[in-house]
């Protein structure tokens, strides 16, 4: 059974009048507070009701939010997992390619040494006919003088 206020009317009234209120000014006001009560205050039960109601949300969305809350921890766990996986994939690759154009530098340093070795050993046999030229050209000279100059002694 719902509890309500009890609000003496006629005594109200009886107040009214002896305050000097006429006999039908007294019973409106009477009649209106009582509408007012019956309408608009909250007995101790209809707050205890709404506490309880209140409570029993605040409970439901505490275990929603908990419930939330962990199936954010896995699924964010398992895009972490799954980044991890991702990002050692992609190292792999880097670490292929890298080593790819690595050893792809280290075959052209290779060929452009070889090719700088032939072309300094053609160059220094060209200067070593040269010089030979000259040197031989030099030692003719010389003998030519040194012939010449017993001749005249």
């Amino acid at each position: 059974m719902p509890e309500t206020l009890i609000f003496d009317t006629l005594a109200f009234s009886k107040r009214l009048i002896a305050a000097g209120f006429t006999q039908e000014q007294a019973e409106i006001q009477a009649e209106t507070f009582r509408e007012i009560i019956d309408d608009k205050l909250a007995s101790k039960r209809d707050l205890k009701e709404l506490d309880t109601g209140l409570k029993r949300d605040i409970e439901l969305m505490r275990l929603e939010l908990k419930r939330d809350i962990e199936q954010l921890r896995v699924e964010l766990k398992r895009d972490i997992k799954e980044l991890r996986f991702e990002f050692k994939r992609d190292m792999k690759e880097l670490e292929i390619s890298l080593k790819a154009d690595i050893d792809e530098k280290h075959n052209t340093l290779k060929r452009d040494m070889k090719e700088m070795e032939i072309t300094f050993s053609s160059q220094f046999k060209d200067l070593e006919s040269k010089l030979t030229i000259k040197l031989g050209g030099m030692m003719a000279a010389a003998i030519a003088i040194v012939a010449a100059l017993m001749k005249l002694l």
